[in-house]
């Protein structure tokens, strides 16, 4: 069994985004977008193992009228719009470590997935293994490159991946990452970027759970689904 005492959680919030104007502390529902990750994360660590890393003194204000303790602001390297996620944890994690404080795991709950459910990260939890170097939530992608995914070479268009199917059912199902949830082991973070991972175990997660708040078209959406009670929050 996983000890929370052996998890750090990072809730990264970048205070410019451009798809969605100050989008961290937007409200949806009653409360800010940050808020809901905040929560889950209250619900399965300490709070003085939460981190929100913001390079933003507005997120970091309401970050700690929910309670959260947020230890620093992130130096301008990290507050372009080009700093990875994979470097920001990085940072987040080192730091802790200055302070004496040691974590296997890395749980990564970006603010944009406000319908991610506390038993989904539970759950995911659970898949995790020591030997492994993450899990990651995703969902079942409807485009297939064995299918429906096209690369052009010669001029001409062919299928992305070959493979002899008599019919659609019979095509692997392909999944993609849905940016709800990361559980990664902090030596595997600390040798490699994200990207370069080879032992990834996935979490499924339904299509309105997956939803990813990139531009206003999806947070209209996502108050359209709130107000008619297709989800909650």
């Amino acid at each position: 069994m996983i000890s929370s005492n052996n998890i750090l959680v990072v809730i990264p919030a970048r205070a410019g985004s451009k798809g969605i104007p100050g989008k961290n502390i937007k409200l949806l529902g009653d409360k800010p977008l940050i808020a809901h990750s905040i929560e889950i994360a209250k619900a399965i660590v300490p709070m003085e193992d939460i981190c929100v890393s913001t390079d933003g003194i507005d997120i970091k204000q309401v970050a700690e009228q929910f309670g959260i303790s947020v230890p620093f602001i992130r130096p301008s390297s990290l507050a372009s719009d080009t700093a990875g996620t994979y470097e920001v944890l990085l940072h987040a994690l080192n730091y802790f470590e200055s302070k004496g404080k040691e974590y296997n795991i890395v749980v990564l709950l970006q603010p944009t997935s406000p319908f991610r459910k506390l038993t989904h990260v539970k759950e995911a939890l659970a898949i995790y293994e020591e030997e492994i170097d993450m899990v990651v939530s995703v969902k079942e992608t409807k485009s297939n490159p064995y299918y429906n995914l096209f690369e052009e070479k010669g001029g001409f268009l062919e299928k992305s991946k070959k493979g002899d199917f008599s019919g659609r059912q019979e095509i692997p199902k392909v999944y993609e990452y849905n940016g709800a949830i990361y559980i990664i082991n902090a030596n595997a973070l600390k040798e490699k970027p994200i990207g370069k991972f080879t032992k990834i175990k996935k979490y499924v997660m339904d299509e309105l759970s997956s939803m990813d708040l990139d531009e206003m078209l999806d947070w209209r959406i996502s108050e359209f689904l709130l107000k008619e009670g297709i989800v909650t929050l």
